[in-house]
């Protein structure tokens, strides 16, 4: 790795005047077959290996091209190395039964291989809520941790770090969405699947996330019983009873089992079929109240009709 001074990356004299194609030379010198059983997938990764559909094309691809895009991996001190980038391609090649993977061999710490690691898997296409929480959550503690270690030689008067702000510009989500994305990791499993799912929204799944482990449970367990979710404003009121201290399983339970304005029945009427038995002075914010008075009175007339007899 290029020595570092100032937070400045120092090149070799050579280096610096070097060719594009003898900058492609030096590459390709660190390209070779490495055996997949010397390969440790990268710690904590984030993103789901599938063995959908696309797993089965890209083992047909394999089988018949080879690896076109090698893998990334860098060396470990125990002279193992650990997959950067090509986990997918990794899992095909030994679905395929092969014993080797082409990797490019790149020198870099944890820090730069975590950024490098995310980068790479954001070129997917298909990636779930919880998948860019965690590895949002990863690559905003590696760049805070390269801010810390370069605020320690930067000028004091040199722009403080802010990880968060090149997340959001080189993602595309806002600072505060990239914060929202994050907060998901603070959810228990069964909570993270149902937004994965669909089934729980951003905003309330993000309220929900500051709840404690156990009220979180508690949540679960009242979304299996009623077979509903929480509203973002039951998901508030739920933080709030917890920052009251007042959150107890019955209190989930009451806000829970609550009716929702969707569960509510609505009945639409037609303003053709009804505008003719209305006054035509009839102003139409008192029709709603004028249809209830003259249901009122012919459910009286009935009962008394019903009496007579």
């Amino acid at each position: 790795m290029p020595e570092r001074k100032f937070g400045i990356d120092l090149r070799s004299y050579d280096d610096i005047f070097k060719t594009s194609e003898e900058r492609e030379e030096d590459r390709l010198s660190k390209i070779r077959d490495i055996p997949i059983s010397e390969i440790d997938d990268f710690p904590d990764h984030p993103f789901m290996v599938r063995d959908d559909e696309d797993m089965q094309n890209l083992i047909e691809s394999i089988k018949e091209r080879g690896v076109i895009t090698p893998a990334m991996v860098r060396k470990k001190e125990d002279g193992r190395y650990e997959l950067i980038s090509g986990h997918r391609r990794k899992r095909a090649c030994e679905l395929a039964g092969m014993d080797t993977l082409r990797c490019e061999v790149v020198d870099m710490d944890r820090d730069e291989a975590t950024i490098m690691m995310v980068e790479s898997n954001f070129q997917r296409s298909n990636i779930l809520p919880s998948e860019k929480a965690f590895a949002y959550k990863m690559r905003y503690e590696a760049m805070k941790h390269q801010g810390s270690r370069r605020d320690l030689t930067s000028s004091p008067l040199g722009t403080k770090f802010r990880s968060d702000e090149d997340i959001a510009r080189e993602t595309g989500d806002s600072r505060n969405q990239v914060h929202r994305y994050m907060r998901l990791t603070e959810l228990v499993p069964e909570l993270r699947d149902m937004v994965d799912e669909g089934r729980i929204k951003m905003r309330p799944a993000v309220e929900l996330s500051y709840l404690d482990k156990e009220s979180q449970m508690d949540v679960v367990e009242q979304i299996e019983w009623t077979q509903g979710t929480p509203t973002h404003d039951q998901a508030i009121r739920m933080r709030k009873l917890q920052d009251d201290g007042n959150l107890t399983p019955q209190a989930v339970m009451a806000v829970m089992q609550e009716i929702k304005p969707s569960q509510k029945e609505k009945f639409v009427f037609s303003g053709e079929k009804i505008r003719q038995y209305l006054p035509k002075s009839l102003p139409f914010e008192s029709m709603e109240d004028y249809v209830c008075k003259a249901l009122a009175y012919y459910q009286r007339h009935l009962r008394a009709k019903e009496s007579s007899r």
